[in-house]
């Protein structure tokens, strides 16, 4: 069974906007609510007049094909279904709705009677030929929970936009599905006396009185999470998550701050207005596959629970393999791919080893000591072999030349003038290198060379020149000895 969301914003209340079905017997005239069907295809169902409060109604989602394939499949399972005319409304009016339509059933002329067939609901494949040229034309209940005369376009029109320009951008299909764009749109505040531009998402959303107003969502700077949210206040680590990701990654308990109501719920970052968002945790759909992959149990409860979860070879579009983070994401109200740095860090979690070798091969750098590997050299050294380096240069700017070995256990590059025999074995320099790695790089002192002030050579250990010679012979005088 679908369920419908709660989609919280920082500026709006969480409230209940689950939708039910009534129904009408079309033999008796009365009007009930739905409670179920029984195993052996008959409706269950309550008159208004008795319905509990802690009674249980069928809860149906009021968006898209999720509601389209519900009703459609609730359709085929119920015994004599043409005996009934159902509605869908809102939960929250269900009992009060009943009473109302009871009325007008009760008084209305047959002419009257039959325009309820206007807000009638058909399942998605019934052959009324009235209802399958409204899906060819795509505007039927079915798939959407506005339509567009149900929209303020005198208030469109404040804002610069009509149904023609928001058509073009694409941002018609959304609002009417009751989601936010999926865009920004460029929009006009026209004051009078002054005129402010600026980019948001729109969304459509139903007032208390039923009538549809138009949502403005605003860039942010940066979201609020030092205040609390409808109860909650943020721990650091979900701060961090919400920013770096735009999901905060666990279920925690929100506040209805019109009934009090506890609500189990997950929380997403709308990562194009830094907005926060809210969706009840009851009403998260996780798919059984994604991508060719089958989700076992522990996988689905991973995300149930907000968390992220690594899968390994899935299979995109253009048939090629890859891998990816993926996590419900409170926002676009699915599991969604996260495609950044988090991706190493939720892999370990569940392929350690193969993660570790992968998270090294990263790590390995391109460059040594000023000196960029070719490509091939790169591939020897990220596997671990020994390779040739020339044209290094000292601290004093003098050229050397020796072997690198990346060693996997400590992460670091190990460093040999001669072809190391070991790959394990520390890397040291050579007797014939180690004055001037001693002069040059670590400002030691060689006695044979101790005045010489020109860097030295590799492998020198002597005066090389003339001048060198009488730089080491020469001898300062000590601050006053006289001749």
């Amino acid at each position: 069974m679908e369920n419908e969301l709660i989609n919280a914003q920082e500026s709006d209340e969480l409230k209940p906007s689950t939708d039910t079905l009534l129904v009408l017997n079309i033999h008796t005239n009365q009007v009930e609510m739905v409670k179920g069907i029984d195993k052996d295809g008959d409706l269950q169902k309550v008159p208004p007049q008795e319905k509990k409060d802690n009674e249980p109604l069928i809860r149906v989602d009021k968006h898209g094909d999720l509601f389209s394939n519900f009703f459609s499949n609730f359709y085929r399972q119920l015994k004599n279904p043409t005996h009934f005319n159902f509605f869908k409304v809102s939960e929250y009016d269900a009992v009060n709705t009943a009473k109302d339509l009871q009325k007008y059933v009760d008084q209305a002329s047959p002419e009257e009677k039959e325009k309820l067939k206007d807000y009638e609901i058909l399942p998605k494949h019934n052959n009324n030929p009235k209802n399958q040229n409204t899906m060819d034309n795509n505007t039927d209940n079915q798939e959407y929970r506005f339509q567009p005369e149900q929209i303020d376009w005198k208030t469109m029109e404040k804002f610069g936009l009509n149904q023609e320009k928001l058509e073009k951008m694409n941002a018609m299909d959304a609002l009417l599905r009751g989601f936010k764009t999926n865009t920004l749109i460029p929009i006009t505040i026209n004051l009078g006396t002054a005129v402010s531009k600026m980019d948001v998402r729109l969304s459509l959303q139903t007032g208390d009185t039923g009538q549809v107003a138009v949502h403005l969502h605003g860039i942010r700077k940066e979201p609020n999470l030092n205040n609390t949210f409808l109860g909650h206040q943020f721990t650091d680590e979900d701060k961090k998550n919400l920013k770096e990701t735009g999901n905060m990654g666990r279920v925690v308990d929100l506040v209805n701050p019109k009934t009090d109501e506890i609500i189990p719920s997950v929380i997403s970052r709308d990562r194009l207005t830094n907005e926060l968002v809210a969706y009840r945790a009851e009403y998260m759909k996780i798919p059984d596959e994604i991508k060719g992959i089958r989700l076992d149990e522990h996988q689905k409860q991973t995300l149930l629970e907000g968390g992220p979860l690594y899968l390994e070879g899935m299979t995109s579009k253009k048939g090629e393999l890859f891998n990816a983070t993926v996590q419900f994401n409170a926002d676009k109200r699915y599991v969604e791919f996260l495609f950044n740095n988090i991706q190493n860090q939720q892999q370990s979690q569940y392929h350690h080893n193969q993660q570790q070798t992968q998270h090294t091969a990263q790590e390995v750098p391109k460059v040594f000591r000023g000196k960029e590997l070719d490509d091939s050299q790169y591939e020897k050294f990220k596997a671990g072999q020994t390779v040739y380096v020339d044209g290094l240069t000292d601290a004093k700017g003098k050229a050397y030349q020796g072997y690198i070995t990346f060693n996997k256990e400590t992460s670091k590059t190990d460093f040999s003038f001669n072809h190391p025999n070991k790959l394990k074995e520390e890397a040291k320099p050579t007797e014939d290198h180690k004055t001037q790695t001693a002069v040059n790089t670590h400002g030691k002192t060689n006695e044979a060379t101790k005045n010489v002030k020109e860097p030295l050579e590799s492998k020198q250990q002597q005066p090389a020149s003339q001048q060198q010679e009488d730089q080491q012979k020469k001898v300062r005088k000590p601050r006053g000895q006289k001749l």
